[in-house]
């Protein structure tokens, strides 16, 4: 498995703009083939930070979901709402490289 996790803010002043737009982004970006899994996250304390991680088979599926022109179009249009954007792509661990479930 592929793990794509992002991490960011949301711009201050666009915060009523990035709620409307992330209804519609997430199912866009859904809709293309490729993700596994979808989260999301944000801190307890209610700040404006937000973390995702997309799950992927491998980084074939990972590439060629990143590179469609739809997920393209909502990445452009997400980075005029957030500041301080993290994109990172974790691999497998070779010590664990299936998941562990007690």
């Amino acid at each position: 498995m592929v793990l794509q996790v992002m991490k960011w803010d949301i711009h201050p002043d666009k915060v009523e703009a990035y709620a409307k737009w992330a209804k519609t982004a997430i199912n866009r970006i859904l809709s293309v083939p490729g993700v596994v899994e979808f989260r999301a996250y944000r801190p307890v304390t209610g700040a404006s930070q937000i973390v995702t991680t997309n799950e992927f088979a491998d980084m074939a599926a990972w590439a060629a979901w990143q590179s469609d022109k739809d997920v393209q179009k909502v990445m452009d249009e997400f980075r005029t709402l957030t500041l301080n954007v993290n994109i990172e792509i974790w691999g497998p661990s070779p010590v664990v490289p299936v998941p562990i479930r007690p």
